[in-house]
């Protein structure tokens, strides 16, 4: 379906509902197409390009590696997905939203190229955004890969390094149901002579034999790169610099050193063409910033965001919620999509939750309020819990704060859409009735 001159899409809203029209799926894996329209539109980068795959842990590498660019003095493009509430999220340069008035003519642009081909809604705001990044006078582009890698549309570019996160079990339909057949998809972003770094601690095997098959730079944490730490600060080792008595990442929760120990060995691997010095860490680190990563918001009672929706995520969600201290009662705000390990992810979370508010959701892929009401009740426990549940996540969050007392904590997670829901508005600021 062509967008006619008469009925041309003439704002952002406009744009993204024409890309959301023109491609029966959501996720078509294959990249002949998105690859065809690449090649007419001339994408290419002559800076280095660094792509991040992984199952948790991609958002907070590439806002690492984009913050200690910067420090460093690097023009930087960040294209990152999926957004919480504004779509102009996913396209970061220089570490600013990119405005609609910047990315419209490259919109324009894809829909002049592509033809009669079809492209999904994540193809053609994804080449949208790679040609504003063209036309951006960067020295870096940093790049999120979406589900997979192998066939993911971020795989047309010839990446100059590679980061493989932590790998775990997620949409397996898609990547297959083991975390050999998902690391094995996921190392396909890797090229041939060029560097990979892998800072999940244990990768599959897959990923270290497909690295040695094409003989890419493959760097292992624990081998060629490593990190420790006390309580005050940390340190880091690779295969020839170091960096000792580091503050910990502005990014809180555990999990957090392993994504930034991931970052600081790109930069070494790529340290010939982006060199950066130790105050550029400490100040990159210092100054990262990624809503609805453990996300805590200060008033009462405590709100914490957490984009985590897999069961590697929400475990470390609850260990991260385990060492906040003492709280009388604590909320949840959860929202999910249907094809989710429901009972696996919600008994990780489950023995530290007192009420649980669930939500629908704005996608007809979400789970309903009902059906995580159910999965929540079925889960064997040694505690009583009360089970609400509402027409969205503002009102689930409305409702929680209506129930909390000041001193206790409320904990919105699961989809980016449950988060994105609650941030529509703005960053709540509670004040539970008590205090008011």
């Amino acid at each position: 379906m062509r967008a006619h001159a008469d009925d041309a899409p003439r704002s952002l809203a406009d744009w993204l509902a024409h890309c959301e029209r023109l491609h029966p799926k959501n996720i078509d894996m294959t990249l002949d197409r998105v690859r065809a329209v690449a090649q007419r539109l001339g994408i290419r980068f002559d800076v280095p390009v660094i792509t991040v795959a992984g199952t948790n842990g991609k958002g907070s590498t590439c806002a690492m590696l984009e913050a200690i660019a910067q420090s460093a003095g690097y023009r930087v493009g960040l294209y990152i997905k999926p957004h919480l509430v504004h779509f102009e999220e996913r396209c970061r340069i220089n570490g600013r939203m990119a405005d609609e008035a910047t990315l419209l003519p490259h919109f324009e642009a894809v829909e002049a190229a592509r033809g009669d081909t079809t492209l999904s809604y994540f193809e053609f705001t994804m080449l949208a955004i790679l040609r504003t990044f063209m036309h951006a006078p960067l020295d870096v582009v940093i790049l999120e890969v979406g589900l997979g890698g192998r066939l993911d549309a971020v795989n047309i570019i010839d990446t100059d390094c590679a980061v493989l996160t932590s790998i775990d079990l997620d949409h397996t339909e898609w990547l297959g149901p083991t975390r050999e057949d998902i690391g094995r998809e996921k190392a396909h972003i890797m090229r041939p002579g060029k560097p990979a770094i892998v800072s999940d601690p244990m990768p599959p095997q897959s990923v270290i034999d497909h690295a040695d098959a094409i003989g890419a730079d493959l760097w292992l944490a624990g081998r060629d790169f490593r990190h420790g730490g006390d309580r005050q600060q940390w340190q880091w080792a690779g295969r020839q610099r170091r960096f000792s008595a580091l503050a910990y990442p502005a990014l809180r929760g555990a999990n957090q050193l392993l994504n930034a120990a991931g970052a600081l060995a790109v930069f070494e691997a790529m340290y010939h063409r982006l060199p950066i010095t130790a105050q550029a860490v400490r100040q990159g680190l210092a100054l990262v910033d990624l809503p609805g990563r453990f996300q805590i918001v200060p008033g009462q009672p405590t709100l914490v965001l957490d984009v985590a929706h897999n069961a590697q995520s929400v475990a470390a969600l609850a260990l991260n919620l385990d060492q906040m201290g003492f709280f009388p009662r604590t909320h949840a705000v959860f929202g999910a999509m249907r094809d989710k390990d429901l009972p696996a992810l919600l008994a990780k979370l489950s023995p530290l939750v007192d009420h649980w508010h669930l939500c629908n959701l704005d996608t007809a892929r979400a789970a309903t309020a009902d059906e995580l009401a159910a999965a929540v009740q079925a889960l064997p426990t040694q505690q009583p819990v009360t089970v609400h549940t509402h027409a969205d996540p503002a009102a689930a969050l409305a409702a929680a704060v209506a129930a909390a007392d000041p001193a206790d904590r409320i904990v919105v997670f699961g989809s980016f859409y449950t988060v994105g829901g609650v941030l529509k508005d703005g960053l709540p600021r509670l004040s539970a009735k008590h205090t008011a």
